[in-house]
């Protein structure tokens, strides 16, 4: 008997989350990827809060029309300039059981060129 995809990514995201924590030094970079929109948030688990977010339902973004990969390059970028005026220069990545590859790849991409390293 076959899993569901959500099954299977909610294995691989737990996988991750056992390896993968972020701390007041080096926080979780992580991303959730809805059919139509994109969100990151920056994430210092040792205290349990979120430090900065973005997503492409923001109103920055959603009115651009543009496809999916495009607007995900948009939320790393507006995500690391929110970061590096926050002082976070390094982050650890949580891909969220996501493959690497499209917009996935595409918002680390661009949060790297905007300043992040990981």
């Amino acid at each position: 008997m076959s899993k569901s995809v959500v099954e299977r990514r909610s294995k691989i995201r737990n996988r991750i989350r056992d390896r993968v924590s972020g701390t007041t030094v080096r926080p979780r970079l992580s991303v959730y990827r809805s059919n139509n929109n994109i969100y990151a948030q920056i994430i210092d688990d040792s205290k349990g809060v979120t430090l900065c977010a973005a997503s492409s339902s923001e109103d920055g973004i959603k009115d651009v029309k543009d496809n999916k990969v495009a607007k995900s390059a948009m939320v790393g970028k507006i995500l690391a300039e929110k970061a590096v005026a926050a002082g976070i220069k390094s982050v650890v990545f949580d891909r969220g059981g996501y493959l690497y590859h499209g917009r996935v790849k595409s918002l680390a991409d661009a949060a790297r060129e905007g300043g992040l390293e990981f």
